[in-house]
């Protein structure tokens, strides 16, 4: 009975702390992948549709916070929905994924922003690339928010052809308007890469403070002088949380993934 309680111990410890090996990472359950350095914890809900795949990526909160307990709730109305296997990600530091080399996502204004570095970019897009092989998927959609969003626009001109269709809500796609540290990238920087075979909707909230509805409005004009394949989605008297699970923002996705 002790040995069982140590072992269980042993793995909270593993759990919760920010740094977790691929050895580590391997011997947690099976909703973990160790990917781009990365033990990252995500919950699954499997549906009938083959070949394609949901990935929800949430935006940045206090370090540590249990963002997976929000968006699994969120993951699996949208399994319902859609009947195609979907997954709820938590990114480093949130929900138990380690911290290895990459940091969390957060509201610290004196921190750089995270989801605008090549590093982040990188790592989410070999998760995202990780993920979609473990699910053995074709058509790869990512419904993000917020600073999830800012990186998913990023990675849609980093690695062209990697995701099939993207809902971005309350997302920033320029950096450099609000930062000028060297070295941070945006969509701005790869708009000319997108593949034009990928759907892309922009959502925003007409009541966003924090992703004004400009900004939004701004990148959808170039995004569409480029001939990207994009359209906007206005969601009336939405402020910027949760923008990515209002029903307008739901209703498009199912649209894109008929």
């Amino acid at each position: 009975m002790k040995k069982i309680f140590f072992m269980l111990l042993a793995l909270l410890a593993i759990i919760n702390a920010k740094s977790i090996s691929k050895e580590q990472c391997s011997n947690l359950k099976d909703s973990y992948i160790f990917s781009a350095g990365e033990c990252i914890h995500f919950a699954s809900f499997e549906g009938e549709v083959k070949d394609k795949f949901i990935v929800t990526v949430h935006g940045a909160w206090k370090e540590g916070a249990d963002t997976l307990s929000r968006y699994k709730t969120f993951a699996e109305n949208l399994n319902l929905e859609s009947d195609i296997t979907t997954v709820a990600v938590a990114l480093p530091g949130y929900s138990g994924s380690s911290t290895n080399h990459i940091q969390a996502l957060t509201h610290n204004k004196n921190a750089v922003h995270m989801a605008a570095t090549k590093e982040y970019v990188e790592f989410l897009a070999t998760l995202l690339k990780d993920l979609k092989s473990k699910f053995k998927a074709k058509e790869l959609t990512v419904v993000a928010h917020s600073a999830g969003a800012m990186a998913t626009a990023t990675v849609l001109g980093y690695k062209p052809k990697l995701i099939q269709n993207a809902i971005l809500a309350g997302g920033r796609y320029d950096i450099h308007k609000i930062d000028k540290t060297k070295g941070l990238i945006s969509a701005v920087d790869f708009v000319d890469k997108i593949s034009k075979e990928s759907k892309i909707a922009l959502v925003y909230g007409t009541k966003d403070t924090i992703s004004k509805p400009e900004v939004t409005k701004e990148f959808y004009q170039l995004a569409k002088s480029k001939g990207v394949n994009v359209t906007i989605v206005e969601v009336k008297d939405a402020p910027h949380l949760d923008l990515d699970m209002q029903e307008k923002s739901i209703e498009t996705l199912l649209k894109m993934v008929k």
